[in-house]
């Protein structure tokens, strides 16, 4: 190395979802599946543009009246009220109170990022660095990556996913709630939970309010999937919009990656729910100085994009359809495989699969049931036992659903 610099170091191993990319790419077999991707596909295994955004990129193309000069450091002004809009909903009564605002960002990783730093500064006080974090167990992998990197040192794991029924623990969660300590702050899913695809109920979530508003604990959701995981935006965003009505001063990052297949656009938003507007005033000013000093200012075309949709009657209806076109194809697929598996007598019950939501589903496939797929028929999948449904096809789901049979059935 050169005089100065310290020998370097070996970089990290590949996160394991794009090691099992290239896996499946090195693969020649022509029956392989890729059960991993972590993108939307086509019933032909195809990325998918909406005909929306074809639409409107060839709008913003011809207006001549756009340039591409800074946007403002907290972004586009209209992309950030129409992106909370839809996460709060239009009668939403905090919108009207002016204590809602927002901070376009870089996916929806840079709207975790963004809110980590904002409350590692300034949440209680102005050193947070021992506030206990609660990621749920299993959680996405860069929940705890994104705080850890923002500087919190006790990040923890609350119960949410019980083997045993494939499903929720909500008694689990509940404990975890209560043993917390008071002004914790939780990282929920607002909806299609990443990787189990298993949502509270609407009394369950109200449940898990309760004992948050008594505790005083910090809501910050993840909506990454609103739309995509029911087909109804209104729906998707329940559990959010019940926290606003309950009182909350909360954090959501949204992404539109899923919802309007923008993966490389990075086309995110931090919506802010503050107590009043005085207090909502301080804290986008104290995320503009952190926003200065990590990306400057935000990219225009994917939120432009986005924006045009939202504030265009006939744009959003047709949005709205093409999202539900999404939806629906992951809904028919989990409904096939759960019927093909009890039609082949497959051992146990697959009705979680269907009362999973969203595009990733937690089979309940142990560590050798996958690798036994992934070597012996050529299935590539997570080591947890998710899978993506979009990876299933009318072509394929045959072939997946024997193969799943044999690997229960022999190993």
């Amino acid at each position: 190395s050169a005089p100065g610099f310290r020998p370097c170091v070996p970089l990290a191993a590949p996160v394991a979802v794009f090691k099992l990319t290239a896996d499946f790419r090195e693969d020649q077999n022509p029956s392989k599946v890729n059960l991993g991707v972590g993108a939307y596909r086509t019933d032909e295994g195809q990325p998918w543009v909406l005909p929306v955004v074809r639409k409107v990129e060839k709008m913003i193309a011809d207006d001549h009246s756009l340039n591409h000069e800074y946007l403002p450091i907290l972004g586009l002004p209209e992309f950030r009220s129409s992106a909370s809009q839809i996460a709060l909903g239009e009668d939403s009564p905090a919108i009207k109170d002016n204590r809602v605002g927002a901070v376009q960002c870089l996916g929806g990783t840079g709207a975790l990022k963004i809110g980590a730093e904002f409350l590692r500064r300034w949440y209680n006080g102005t050193d947070n660095t021992k506030t206990p974090i609660y990621v749920s167990a299993p959680t996405w992998e860069n929940h705890n990556a994104v705080f850890s990197n923002a500087g919190f040192e006790d990040i923890r794991p609350y119960k949410y996913w019980d083997a045993g029924k494939r499903g929720l623990d909500l008694e689990g969660f509940l404990s975890d709630l209560e043993s917390a300590p008071d002004h914790s702050i939780f990282v929920l899913h607002a909806c299609a939970h990443n990787p189990t695809g298993t949502d509270p109920t609407q009394d369950q979530w109200k449940q898990i309010s309760d004992v948050m508003k008594r505790k005083s604990l910090f809501a910050f959701f993840d909506s990454a999937y609103q739309g995509f995981a029911s087909g109804n935006l209104d729906k998707d965003a329940w559990a959010v919009r019940y926290f606003v009505s309950q009182g909350f001063e909360l954090f959501c990052a949204q992404s539109f990656s899923k919802n309007f297949g923008l993966y490389n656009e990075r086309v995110g938003n931090l919506t802010v729910v503050a107590k009043d507007q005085d207090n909502l005033n301080r804290v986008l000013s104290q995320m503009e100085k952190i926003v200065r000093i990590t990306w400057s200012n935000p990219p225009s075309q994917g939120a432009r994009l986005v924006a045009i949709t939202l504030n265009t009657p006939e744009l959003f209806a047709e949005w709205k359809d093409n999202v539900k076109t999404m939806a629906d194809r992951v809904l028919l697929m989990r409904a096939q495989l759960k019927e093909k598996l009890k039609a082949l007598g497959t051992p146990g019950t697959w009705e979680h699969i269907t009362e999973q939501i969203g595009m990733f589903s937690f089979t309940g496939l142990n560590p050798k049931q996958v690798e036994y797929l992934v070597k012996e028929k050529h299935i590539y999948l997570m080591a947890s036992g998710r899978i993506n449904m979009c990876g299933l096809t009318t072509k394929n789901i045959d072939y997946v659903a024997e193969s799943i049979h044999e690997a229960v059935t022999t190993v």
